[in-house]
């Protein structure tokens, strides 16, 4: 499946993705962030359970040949492409993947929510 057009609205903070030119997914930046096809968040063979993502945001998209694309999010991760495949892959299972996310974020009592700074003063 090939992408025809990716359309990113900041102020609404979602990723369009247009396959094809005929159909249309949109994306969050935290699903894009927790589901990175980066070896950080792939592991080797054991995906790494990403944490505290819910107001992650997209800063800058770079087109990587004809084939994938290299996101850069606002809380520095920049390491995965996302190819063609993966994105049609992510669209196809989207429903499927984030209630995996939210039950192993349940199951291992993390948030999507962003850790908030402590400051500890004497």
């Amino acid at each position: 499946m090939l992408v025809s057009k990716l359309h990113y609205h900041r102020v609404s903070n979602l990723l369009d993705v247009y396959f094809d030119g005929q159909s249309l997914h949109t994306f969050t930046p935290e699903f894009l962030r927790v589901h990175s096809p980066s070896a950080e968040v792939q592991g080797h063979g054991k995906p790494i359970l990403v944490t505290n993502k819910k107001d992650v945001a997209i800063q800058a998209i770079e087109q990587v040949g004809h084939y994938a694309v290299r996101i850069t999010f606002n809380d520095g991760h920049n390491t995965g492409l996302y190819s063609w495949d993966y994105l049609y892959h992510l669209a196809q299972n989207h429903d499927a993947l984030w209630q995996t996310y939210l039950a192993n974020l349940k199951q291992n009592k993390a948030s999507r929510d962003a850790l908030i700074p402590i400051k500890i003063t004497h």
